[in-house]
C-alpha cells in the first residue's frame, strides 16, 4: 500500500511540473520571405558598421567563393578580406530577387543582383554590377547565418 501511494504522489508531482511550467509559443517556421527580409537586414547592418556589420551575418564555418578569387574557408579568413567595406567611399548595396527553404526549414538559399560603388585610383567614381547566391543555415541558437557566399560580376547595365 505504501509503494502505491508513493507511485501515486510521484505521478501527481510530476504531472503537477509538468503542467504548471510555463509554455513557449514555437518560433513560425521560416519562409522565403524570412530570408529576404535577412538578406534586406544584413545590407542595412553592412552599411551601418561596414565589415563589422558584414560578418554579423555569417557562421563560423562559413565559406565565401569570391569572383576571379580561391575560395576562404571560415569567418575569421573571410573577415580578412572584407575591410574594403570600411571605406567610406565604397558602397555594396544588394536586392534579393529569389528564396527558398528546405523541407525540413533548416536550410535556405538567397539569389539576386548587387552593385558596388567605389572610386578608381584616379578618384572617379565606379560601379560594378553583379550576381550573388548565398546560402542560409539556421543555428543551434535560432539564428540563421550565411553558411555559403557567392558572387560574380555581370556586364554594366
Amino acid at each position: 500500500m505504501k509503494s502505491l501511494l508513493l507511485i501515486l504522489a510521484a505521478t501527481i508531482f510530476i504531472a503537477a511540473v509538468v503542467y504548471t511550467r510555463p509554455t513557449r509559443a514555437a518560433a513560425p517556421a521560416a519562409t522565403a520571405e524570412t530570408l529576404k527580409q535577412l538578406e534586406a537586414e544584413f545590407m542595412q547592418a553592412t552599411a551601418q558598421k561596414g565589415s563589422q556589420g558584414y560578418m554579423s551575418y555569417y557562421a563560423d564555418d562559413a565559406v565565401e567563393i569570391p569572383n576571379e578569387y580561391p575560395a576562404i574557408q571560415g569567418k575569421v579568413e573571410i573577415a580578412k578580406t572584407m575591410g574594403f567595406l570600411d571605406d567610406k567611399n565604397n558602397r555594396l548595396t544588394w536586392t534579393p530577387v529569389g528564396a527558398d527553404i528546405s523541407s525540413s526549414g533548416d536550410l535556405g538559399y538567397t539569389w539576386g543582383t548587387f552593385e558596388f560603388h567605389s572610386k578608381d585610383k584616379s578618384g572617379n567614381r565606379t560601379t560594378d554590377y553583379g550576381k550573388y547566391t548565398s546560402i542560409w543555415k539556421l543555428q543551434k541558437d535560432g539564428a540563421w547565418k550565411v553558411v555559403l557566399d557567392m558572387g560574380n560580376s555581370s556586364p554594366k547595365k
